[in-house]
């Protein structure tokens, strides 16, 4: 778990970094700071009211919100206002908030798995990433805190930082079966499983678990998730360890992109990219 003092301590420990003097806001404390505190801040809220009775908000499409992404959102954005007042902010449930010129953005998605943790499954993550540069997310219920500053990837557990390593010896991968589902062909395809196991998590926890060696892979349906507030923290994370990350069709990934393919090695995307072609597009 993670320490249930967090939110209290310094600003490695969680805890609200006090913005300094100068004309960005910013303080002394590193983005990667920032975003740590910012990430252990919601996930302290998302465990606290785990379990309980929470009211839903229809976002509508079958979408919703539970008092908890609502909350775990305001206790993130007090660590970001306090320590970058300057720089604007994206929340998934509460937009834009700052300057709309502000040069600096951070992308909030407060609690990534509602419904997993709406029916009482402790399979959710909780993103923070500043555009281009630092990320977190943390995993609320397993104490683990996934960090870069955009050219390193650790994990935080436990008040030690251990460098993330990508591996693929697992050969498990997770598959996003949100709609749309053209991803799911992948389950059907028998060369698929004949190389790896399949896992469906419905959380970006799961690019987290590719940058840490824990998943060999993560595939996914979609446009430019780069600039996805569910999806940048994560992307990051596995840019920085070193993994291999393309679209659905190998292009890089960027404005013109489709979907994600993120794997922990060459060899690993090599075989999912041409499952992918064969089973999907």
């Amino acid at each position: 778990m993670i320490d249930s003092a967090a939110g209290s301590g310094g600003p490695g420990e969680g805890g609200v970094p006090e913005a300094g003097p100068g004309s960005s806001g910013s303080s002394d404390t590193s983005d990667v700071e920032v975003a740590v505190a910012a990430a252990r801040a919601g996930a302290d809220i998302v465990r606290e009211l785990y379990g309980g009775r929470l009211e839903r908000v229809d976002k509508g499409g079958g979408d919703f919100a539970t008092a908890a992404d609502l909350a775990a959102e305001r206790a993130i954005l007090d660590v970001l206002r306090a320590a970058r007042p300057g720089d604007a902010v994206l929340g998934e449930e509460g937009g834009r908030r700052g300057a709309a010129d502000a040069d600096r953005l951070w992308l909030v998605d407060p609690l990534c798995g509602t419904l997993n943790y709406a029916v009482g499954t402790m399979l959710v993550a909780v993103n923070v990433a500043l555009r281009d540069g630092a990320a977190a997310v943390a995993d609320p219920f397993g104490g683990e805190v996934f960090h870069t500053d955009g050219a390193t990837a650790r994990v935080r557990a436990g008040g030690a930082d251990s460098p993330l390593v990508p591996s693929a010896a697992s050969a498990l991968v997770d598959i996003n079966l949100d709609p749309p589902l053209p991803a799911a062909r992948l389950l059907t395809d028998p060369a698929f499983g004949t190389r790896f196991r399949a896992r469906v998590g419905s959380t970006t926890l799961a690019l987290a678990w590719v940058a840490a060696g824990k998943r060999a892979a993560y595939v996914t349906d979609g446009g430019d998730l780069t600039a996805s507030l569910h999806f940048a923290a994560g992307i990051a994370l596995c840019r920085a360890a070193g993994c291999t990350l393309t679209d659905l069709t190998g292009a890089p990934l960027g404005p013109a992109a489709r979907g994600l393919i993120a794997a922990a090695d060459p060899a690993t995307h090599a075989q999912l990219l041409a499952l992918v072609r064969d089973s999907v597009l």
